[in-house]
């Protein structure tokens, strides 16, 4: 039997800490406060409870001091993970991933049955949340799975928990994939450990993630329900389309396209109500008629599938103002709604408003406001005319597209109201390749050594910002306030665990429970244990308050603290029996119309499964 002698000279102390524990974890599973307040909260009760109980050091002083207490929010990691995140930011902001999943969406729809492009879908995901923070991975994805089920004829809640386990398991085969790698990292290194390289543990997180991808592909649509997807339904009830027209030019994909029971293959999502081709109107179904360049389609879309099209083909919904009314100023004026950063708005034309009866050509709306109609959208009939035919009326609501000074400068503009709610950024698509440049220097720095993760990723956020990515406020909207204060509170904890020989007592208390077991056993039991907590409270805080304890255990049965590390490091992320502890979970709630039992009827078999494939793999993987 291994004897616990250290540590018990501020029992006192660590039993408080303990206590500090249980309260943050009810505080956090229950949500008595908010996550940041709770946070907070606990950082200052660490600051007031060892400033009058401190923990004396060998020469004096207290170790769990004020600098030691707030020392997590200068942490390298959480720094990394921010940095990441605006990283991420710019990769969204660009719309880089927002164009590989239309790909991937053209490529599955057409080539594959159901199984084959949820597994074809999920490998993808694996592979892009192995480099990119995965929380806008999985938001630019879930409109991807529920189209794809739709095309299956299946319900969303099938596609939506893949999804989301599908991007934990990407985080888990590189150092950055994750937070939750990082903060272990940055724990091993506070202790005076070894920290992991870039690819460490790729080869058993690969093993891990092609076990759990198989679960996810072929077991776990069986025992999730048809469920209708909430937000779907919203949708369908609220029937929302716009009018736009479709100026064919001399080099567009359309040109030669007949339709199909008057669907047109190249406008996906949009109903085409008429053509007027050579002067003359062609009518639904459209009968033998081939779209030829010049030919001007009216189309009517809801307002998610005219922005799809505006990303993909930017220009294509501008309308050509053809009266001679603006012409001459046309040519010569520049056209900010095609530069800088854009948005999308809806304004509504007002009673007495100027621009009653009168045409868009005749108003001159984008010389006046810098702003294009891409759709008009009138509620009291459907209409079969060009948008640029079409005498505004009272109510007209006006779909339109800016710079965002000048959508902003809408609300001082008297012959509209501005529908503030309804403003969206749009992607910058200019600045694409910078975005992918940055991305892909900080990935190579970061993976070749030459830098430390923590310079690569500050230096490539900063990059972001100085070359124009995104600006300062895009940026500072990225770091999330919930990481930073939930990071900097386990962190403290974790200081205050590990000097008041909690860390040391837990691991012991551990050894000792499983006396005369094997290093093996050990290593196995740990990981349940944190792939439990991770299920309670969040990853992240389990990867900080475990990695001390993981560090202690292999210090006292005599291995190196690596695979117990990286036990932290899986285990943590198996946070798949409960929408608590990962953030993409709580994501894929409301898309899929899921209940807290869907994630533990699912979650628990595959929290099993790799506790399984960990204990047989990583041993012999290390040489346990």
């Amino acid at each position: 039997m291994i004897e616990f002698t250290a540590g018990l000279d501020s029992s006192f102390q660590m039993w408080v800490v303990f206590a500090f524990i249980g309260v943050a974890f009810v505080f956090y599973v229950f949500e008595r406060a908010s996550m940041e307040m709770t946070s907070v909260g606990l950082i200052c009760a660490l600051l007031v409870f060892f400033h009058f109980f401190p923990v004396a050091g060998p020469f004096g002083g207290n170790l769990v001091d004020p600098v030691r207490i707030l020392h997590g929010f200068s942490n390298p990691a959480l720094i990394t993970v921010l940095a990441l995140l605006v990283i991420g930011q710019g990769m969204v902001r660009t719309g880089i991933l927002d164009h590989g999943a239309r790909v991937i969406l053209s490529i599955v729809k057409g080539r594959m049955g159901s199984i084959l492009a949820m597994l074809f879908a999920l490998i993808v995901v694996i592979v892009i949340s192995a480099f990119l923070n995965n929380i806008p991975v999985v938001v630019i994805f879930i409109p991807i799975m529920q189209a794809l089920s739709a095309r299956f004829g299946q319900s969303a809640s099938k596609w939506m928990i893949p999804l989301s386990f599908a991007a934990v398991f990407g985080g888990m085969t590189t150092l950055i994939g994750s937070g939750t790698n990082l903060l272990v990292n940055g724990a091993l290194i506070e202790m005076g450990e070894r920290p992991f390289g870039f690819f460490d543990f790729s080869v058993p997180g690969i093993v891990l993630a092609s076990v759990g991808l198989i679960y996810i592909v072929l077991v776990i649509p069986r025992l999730l329900p048809d469920r209708d997807d909430a937000s779907e339904q919203g949708l369908q009830r609220e029937g929302k389309h716009f009018l736009a027209q479709i100026t064919v030019g001399e080099n567009a994909e359309l040109i030669g396209e007949t339709p199909v029971g008057g669907i047109f293959r190249g406008l996906p999502n949009m109903t085409v109500r008429m053509i007027f081709s050579n002067n003359q109107t062609v009518l639904p179904p459209f009968e033998d008629h081939e779209v030829k360049s010049g030919d001007v389609l009216v189309v009517a879309a809801t307002r998610k599938a005219l922005k799809d099209s505006l990303l993909s083909d930017p220009g294509l919904l501008y309308p050509v103002l053809e009266d001679g009314g603006h012409k001459g100023h046309m040519k010569i004026m520049s056209k900010p709604w095609e530069e800088g950063e854009q948005m999308l708005a809806e304004i509504m034309v007002v009673p007495a408003s100027r621009l009653i009866g009168r045409t868009l050509s005749q108003v001159g709306f984008r010389y006046k406001t810098s702003c294009v109609v891409v759709g008009i959208q009138r509620r009291s009939r459907m209409i079969r005319s060009r948008i640029t035919d079409i005498r505004l009326q009272a109510g007209d609501v006006l779909l339109v597209q800016g710079q965002p000074t000048d959508i902003t400068g809408l609300k001082e503009y008297r012959d509209v109201v501005l529908i503030e709610w309804s403003s969206e950024e749009l992607p910058t698509l200019d600045h694409a390749r910078r975005s992918l440049g940055i991305f892909a220097l900080v990935i190579a720095l970061a993976a070749t050594g030459t830098v430390p993760i923590v310079v690569s990723a500050l230096c490539g956020a900063a990059a972001m910002v100085a070359f124009q990515v995104i600006n300062i406020q895009q940026a500072f909207r990225a770091m999330d306030s919930k990481i930073v204060t939930t990071i900097a509170a386990a962190l403290a904890l974790g200081v205050a665990l590990q000097e008041t020989g909690g860390a040391t007592y837990i691991a012991h208390g551990l050894v000792n429970a499983m006396d005369g077991q094997s290093s093996t056993a050990i290593l196995s039991m740990f990981f349940l244990l944190v792939a439990v907590s991770a299920n309670i409270v969040s990853s992240k805080a389990c990867a900080v308050l475990f990695t001390p304890i993981a560090v202690d255990i292999a210090r006292v049965i005599g291995v190196p603290p690596e695979a117990f590390a990286l036990a932290v490091v899986f285990a943590a992320n198996c946070s798949f029996a409960s929408p608590l502890g990962y953030q993409t979970n709580i994501l894929v709630m409301a898309p899929g119309g899921y209940r807290f039992i869907d994630f533990v009827k699912v979650g628990v078999p595959l929290v099993l499964l790799m506790w399984i494939v960990f204990s047989f793999f990583v041993p012999w993987y290390y040489g346990l």
